[in-house]
């Protein structure tokens, strides 16, 4: 048997299957110490499901989350406003041209991102509060959003936008009653994209937050500053549950969408 073929049949299975364990074994551990009966550390004492009863008492941890669901919510509805109007209002040219600018949204580091927003607030003296951090999300966002409208909306017959004006239709009508239905399926899994961005991300609610403004990622970075406890381990637990079952209609989305245009 030659080298390639010592590499396809055993070498490679072996490392992709080290890589996944590698990927999901720490998961697998903190799920299963968010049911340890141990509140000092990771030794075995017992099954136990108080933890989530701990966590769903937890006043403060209920005002993070609704922090952060008014956050990601804000930032979805923003993301897909301007994009959908920057991409049918904005000329084609233009457009075009502007796209290496949120393509590079996406290359810059995001701590970077978060500092010279940070800078930009300071500077015009802007006071961080959840309305910067909601603009912070929204520059991240859209770095997302209008690549993915753009694309979608190139895809689209011209024809329907043309025979909608040659009908009388004004270009706002044309807008929300034929450009708006065809580009449903991308705004819908754009929205879903930036909502589990917005929600899980802690670098720019770090930077770009009021000191009276907590999100939940940095409710769960306080609670393990002192020390793991087994409190995250179960909040971390429902939030993995929560974004799993929004990847899985994100990926859902995308499999429907590409079945379509085959």
């Amino acid at each position: 048997m030659t080298s390639r073929g010592i590499w396809g049949r055993y070498l490679l299975p072996l490392f992709v299957a080290k890589l996944y364990l590698f990927l999901y074994v720490p998961l697998i551990i903190l799920i299963l110490f968010s049911f340890n009966d141990n509140k000092l550390g990771f030794d075995w004492v017992g099954f136990t499901t108080r933890w989530y009863v701990s966590v769903w008492n937890n006043q403060e941890m209920w005002r993070s989350l609704h922090t952060s669901l008014v956050v990601a919510s804000s930032s979805v509805v923003l993301c897909l406003s301007m994009s959908a109007l920057f991409v049918f209002y904005g000329k084609r040219s233009f457009v075009k041209r502007a796209m290496a600018l949120f393509y590079g949204n996406l290359a810059i580091p995001e701590i970077v991102l978060a500092v010279g927003l940070m800078s930009l607030f300071y500077f015009f003296s802007v006071p961080l509060s959840i309305s910067t951090l909601i603009a912070a999300h929204t520059v991240l966002g859209l770095g997302y959003v209008v690549p993915i409208v753009h694309d979608r909306y190139i895809e689209l017959d011209n024809r329907y936008v043309e025979a909608s004006m040659d009908l009388g239709a004004t270009p706002w009508q044309t807008f929300r009653r034929v450009v708006l239905p065809l580009l449903f399926p991308a705004l819908l899994t754009s929205a879903l994209l930036v909502f589990i961005i917005s929600f899980d991300d802690f670098v720019l609610s770090f930077f770009c937050s009021g000191g009276s403004t907590v999100t939940l990622p940095m409710f769960i970075f306080a609670k393990i500053r002192s020390g793991s406890s087994p409190l995250v381990s179960a909040l971390s637990t429902m939030l993995l549950v929560l974004s799993s079952i929004v990847v899985l209609l994100f990926l859902a989305l995308q499999s429907r969408k590409w079945g379509q245009l085959r």
